[in-house]
């Protein structure tokens, strides 16, 4: 029994496309200015780039969509965009890129893992380069998923006419109708 439902687990897919495109359909739609949802999906893809503390990228998104006033959701949704199989390369590549900046030559760099210690260690012996390259590639990220994300809302809102004329009246008025 135990091992006919562990393989079931193991054979469902590990992403579900049909979900994930419902879940960005309902984000491209949200009753928001197009740039309102813009501005929060690239402030969470920023968040996104930073060192990678366990937990602390869904609190940080969170926190900083309290605190500007920007869309939780799609804040939170661009949090999510640098995952797990995408942030050992991306550390890489921004510790490379901080290491060069700085005028430094880039030294080992060895990540044993996700945990807290392994990304403590990597911050205590590569920190300046590290933080610089996170922060030049989160800011150039950031900037890209602004105007995509603006581009698809307006896109994805022409096909309906009620969101399409919202859209319209929210881009000439500036600001959210309610």
């Amino acid at each position: 029994m135990q091992a006919a439902r562990r393989s079931r687990r193991l054979a469902r897919p590990m992403f579900n496309r049909d979900k994930i495109t419902h879940r960005i359909k309902e984000i491209l739609s949200l009753d928001s200015h197009p740039g309102h949802i813009a501005a929060g999906f690239s402030a969470g893809v920023f968040i996104s780039f930073t060192p990678p503390i366990p937990g602390m990228h869904t609190v940080l998104a969170v926190a900083v969509a309290f605190l500007f006033r920007l869309n939780k959701l799609t804040c939170l949704a661009g949090a999510w965009v640098n995952t797990p199989l995408t942030v050992i390369p991306s550390l890489f590549a921004s510790y490379k890129l901080g290491a060069f900046v700085l005028g430094r030559p880039a030294t080992s760099f060895h990540l044993a893992g996700l945990d807290w210690q392994s990304i403590r260690m990597l911050m205590l012996n590569h920190a300046e380069p590290l933080l610089l390259g996170c922060s030049l590639i989160g800011f150039v990220a950031a900037v890209a998923a602004y105007f995509i994300c603006y581009g698809l809302v307006v896109f994805s809102r022409r096909k309906d006419a009620v969101l399409a004329e919202l859209t319209r009246e929210m881009e000439e008025v500036g600001e959210e109708l309610e």
